[in-house]
C-alpha cells in the first residue's frame, strides 16, 4: 500500500512517517467496480475500509424493500468499523458508486491502530457520532 495514499485520509492526519510506513504494510487494496458490493447488511463485519479513490453508497432496505441510501462517502472517508469496534454484524449494504479502491485493515490490526494512537480513535469516534447524530437527524428515523 503506498504511504502518500494513506497521508490524504484524514483519521491518519497525526500519524508520523514511521506510522504511516506501517499502516502502508497492513493495509491492502481492493478495487470495486461500479456496483460492485462491498459488504452486505447483517454480514459478519470483517474489514476496516478507507476510502483511496472513487465512492461508496452506504444503503438499508426500506419496510416497502425500496433501497433507502443512508450516505455517500468519497476519497478519505471510512466506513466498516461499527462492527470491528463491537463485533456485531454490519447495519448496512455498500455498495461502489463508481469505480473505486480502498484499503483495508482486517480487525487486529485496527485495534492495534487505535490503541497505538488515541488521536486516531478520536477522530474515528468524532466522525462516527456525527453519523449518528444525522441518522438520528434523519426523516427515516
Amino acid at each position: 500500500m503506498d504511504q502518500e495514499l494513506l497521508r490524504n485520509v484524514p483519521i491518519f492526519a497525526e500519524l508520523t512517517e514511521a506510522d504511516l510506513e506501517v499502516l502502508a504494510r497492513l493495509a491492502t487494496r481492493r478495487r470495486y467496480p461500479k456496483d460492485g458490493v462491498v459488504f452486505f447488511e447483517n454480514e459478519e463485519g470483517s474489514s476496516f475500509f478507507m476510502i483511496v479513490d472513487g465512492r461508496i453508497k452506504v444503503t438499508i432496505l426500506g419496510d416497502d424493500g425500496r433501497e433507502i441510501i443512508l450516505s455517500v462517502l468519497s476519497g478519505g472517508d471510512f466506513f466498516g468499523e461499527m462492527a470491528l469496534l463491537d463485533q456485531g454484524p454490519r447495519v448496512a449494504t455498500v455498495t461502489a458508486a463508481s469505480d473505486m479502491e480502498v484499503a483495508v485493515l482486517d480487525p487486529r490490526e485496527f485495534v492495534s491502530l487505535i490503541e497505538e494512537h488515541p488521536a486516531v480513535a478520536r477522530k474515528v469516534l468524532k466522525v462516527m457520532a456525527g453519523r449518528l447524530r444525522n441518522a438520528e437527524q434523519s426523516p427515516i428515523h
